[in-house]
């Protein structure tokens, strides 16, 4: 079946960098756009990046446009966010999903705070 499994999350100081890493299995990854989301306490979850299956299109949230991208292996059936220039409004939990059939990982908590 499909699994999505995150990783990488973490406490980090502001300014910091984390990258987090989205494993998957169960399906042809390569053939799936892939999202990152968020959820910080008492907010909605919001779409944070999106890729298409073989990364020629990249899509990002104004809040983290130049800070953070979704790179992805599809070699490694994996896929990424690298998170720059840190903020303490980026702390949330992180969840990876493929669009398609509307799947989720567990999610991983980021910690942005000195």
């Amino acid at each position: 079946q499909v699994q999505l499994v995150e990783s990488g999350g973490g406490l980090v100081q502001p300014g910091g960098s984390l990258r987090l890493s989205c494993a998957a299995s169960g399906f042809t990854f390569s053939l799936y756009a892939m999202n990152w989301y968020r959820q910080a306490p008492g907010k909605e979850r919001e779409l944070v990046a999106s890729i298409t299956n073989n990364g020629g299109f990249t899509h990002y949230a104004d809040s983290v446009k130049g800070r953070f991208t979704i790179p992805r292996d599809n070699a490694k059936n994996t896929v990424f966010q690298q998170m720059n220039s840190l903020k303490p409004e980026d702390t949330a939990v992180y969840y990876c999903r493929r669009q398609i059939g509307d799947y989720w990982g567990q999610g991983t908590q980021v910690t942005v705070s000195s």
